[in-house]
């Protein structure tokens, strides 16, 4: 299962903006999303916070000097605030409101910091079980980071700096000669798991960028781009349920072209898909913002619109027929003309789920062609019932050959 969907604010300051810029060319979307993964897990977050301030706190308690009173106690007002500004930033993703991402990444920084300064600290006072416990911590603390912020690897980058680079003036510090080992180890361990979290981030965006484009083609009419039929019983669900929240109609919009079938044989099927986007073409430019269209197959089209009354839903459609029918310059000196019928079922009024719709929606198209075709109809008791028949009988309409291919 699915949990609530939370959506992060993207950062707006010009070094927040920095730390999580993620390279190019990359979606907003996905720049959203690789946000969120910043913001992690509350048993993710406290694993953190317990390891560094135990690690603090006992040597604190050892060693009750000013330096290390004075880590411990910035180490926890670091993480309480921490604390805080999740979980604010967690209620306000929720309600998809503004999150304080800004300060929340500034203090993934001082969490760092706290931990270089715990180290230095450490490693300069000659107490090597003190010094053992910080830089121990302080290892574990950037694997942690390169695999937990790799969604942004320049913040990774930083944070894994300032908490381990102090070892490098921390074993000057300390005056002990093997230390000076920590002058290779130290640059070397901060290149290979900074190199890890930027190779990480990598091949993280390049699987949501195939899983997003796995999901259009899914979604979407290969030739003019519309909706598909999955992607409409989709759309249609989703809008059902917004209406029985807000009471507001839909209109579903039946659309089969007039005289299609001629040019298609005539021209072939090369002229008829080139006549087909062209349609399509004609058809978003006549959509409000909110209205959603697609093709369920051959040259059959589908509207679904917000409607407030039946008049509007015809005055719609008759916009449509009238944008649609006409001439299409084709290529190769060829041109078609082609009209369109509409057949109209509106929600909840004409049906409640998506099947209903449609079959209604078939059978005011089917009226529309019988009355001349170019014609603009809206469902009747008369439609109504001959759906009812064609469902109750498992008949395959227009509609439903469609939606079932």
């Amino acid at each position: 299962m699915h949990g609530p969907t939370r959506i992060y604010s993207l950062p707006r300051w010009r070094l927040t903006r920095w730390l999580a810029d993620c390279g190019p060319g990359v979606p907003d979307d996905i720049r959203v999303e690789l946000i969120g993964n910043l913001f992690g897990n509350l048993p993710v977050f406290f694993g953190g916070v317990i390891n560094t301030v135990a690690v603090a706190a006992v040597i604190a308690v050892s060693q009750p000097t000013p330096l290390f009173v004075a880590w411990l106690a910035f180490e926890v007002a670091v993480c309480a605030v921490r604390l805080v500004v999740l979980l604010i930033a967690r209620r306000a993703a929720l309600k998809c409101a503004d999150t304080p991402t800004d300060i929340y990444l500034l203090l993934a920084i001082a969490w760092s910091a706290s931990v270089g300064y715990g180290v230095i600290v450490s490693m300069a006072s000659g107490d090597w079980v003190a010094a053992t416990l910080a830089c121990v911590s302080s290892a574990a603390m950037v694997g942690g980071t390169c695999f937990r912020n790799f969604s942004a690897p320049r913040l990774a980058a930083v944070m894994i700096a300032i908490s381990l680079g102090p070892t490098v003036p921390g074993a000057l510090l300390g005056g002990e000669r093997l230390l000076y080992v920590v002058f290779l180890q130290a640059p070397l361990y901060l290149y290979a798991m900074t190199a890890a979290a930027f190779t990480l981030n990598k091949m993280l965006i390049a699987t949501m960028r195939a899983e997003r484009e796995n999901n259009h083609q899914a979604r979407h009419d290969a030739l003019t781009g519309l909706l598909n039929r999955h992607g409409l019983i989709e759309a249609v669900d989703s809008g059902l349920r917004a209406a029985a929240v807000d009471g507001k109609p839909l209109a579903l919009l039946f659309l089969d072209l007039d005289s299609f079938k001629g040019v298609n044989d005539t021209c072939g099927h090369v002229v008829g898909d080139r006549l087909l986007k062209s349609v399509a073409d004609r058809l978003k430019l006549e959509l409000a913002a909110a209205d959603i269209a697609a093709r369920i197959g051959g040259d059959e089209f589908v509207v679904l619109a917000a409607a407030s009354t039946h008049e509007q839903a015809i005055a719609k459609g008759q916009r449509l027929i009238s944008a649609i029918s006409c001439t299409y310059a084709l290529g190769d000196g060829i041109t078609a003309s082609v009209g369109v019928s509409i057949g109209i079922a509106m929600a909840p009024e004409h049906g409640l789920d998506s099947e209903s719709l449609f079959a209604v929606a078939d059978a005011a198209l089917y009226e529309a062609k019988s009355g001349g075709k170019s014609q603009c109809c809206m469902a009747s008791p008369a439609t109504n019932l001959a759906a009812l028949r064609r469902l109750q009988a498992g008949s395959t309409g227009p509609a439903a050959g469609s939606m079932a291919a």
